[in-house]
């Protein structure tokens, strides 16, 4: 998704928010006692004269008992008949937001771990066919990588074969964890391609 493509979809949402808290009975206010977000915000999102920043809607999701992807409108619409899916959440109340909407090769979401306020046990380990790049946008996160043990920062990054037992949790205490995955269900990589430096052409 695009940056212009990313700014849409943050734009799009009040209009989605305020749908959200009509279809609950909730009054502004209501919201704003619930989840600590001030009154001028969220009047202020809803109309889109401000953009919402992850945490707020983070709150919200969770006020509401949505997902992510269903207040960013890439949820994927559900059947005729069908019933509709359930929010995208997993163990610990962690936000996955779909980045890409097509199914197969390449796709990419982001992930939020919510704080912690006491460490953490190891992270259980899973293991499945692909291959996974992993980057690190806030906070602390523990990848639990086979035997080893790591701790990544903002801007660290890490890839491996996801057939490597691996999990991840916020090595807090502290804030949440937000992080980027790139997954390749059948073993897809990513390719760096670096552009010759000017000047260095055939000679």
């Amino acid at each position: 998704m695009t940056d212009d493509g990313v700014t849409g979809t943050l734009a799009a949402m009040g209009p989605r928010l305020r749908a959200a808290r009509e279809q609950r009975g909730a009054t502004l206010t209501g919201v704003s006692r619930a989840t600590g977000i001030s009154l001028s915000t969220l009047s202020r999102v809803e109309t889109g004269r401000r953009k919402p920043t992850l945490e707020v809607l983070l709150r919200l999701a969770k006020a509401y008992d949505i997902s992510l992807d269903e207040l960013a409108g890439t949820a994927p619409a559900a059947a005729a008949g069908s019933r509709p899916s359930a929010p995208q959440r997993s163990g610990g109340d962690k936000a996955v937001l779909p980045l890409t909407r097509y199914v197969g090769g390449l796709h990419a979401h982001k992930h939020v771990l919510p704080a912690v306020d006491a460490p953490p046990t190891r992270p259980r380990q899973v293991s499945h066919d692909g291959y996974e790049w992993l980057c690190v946008l806030y906070g602390r996160l523990w990848l639990a990588l086979g035997e080893q043990d790591l701790v990544l920062a903002a801007g660290d990054v890490a890839e491996f074969d996801t057939r490597t037992a691996h999990g991840v949790a916020n090595a807090g205490p502290g804030g949440p964890v937000e992080y980027l995955i790139m997954f390749g269900p059948q073993g897809e990589r990513l390719r760096p391609r670096t552009p010759a430096a000017p000047g260095r052409g055939a000679r």
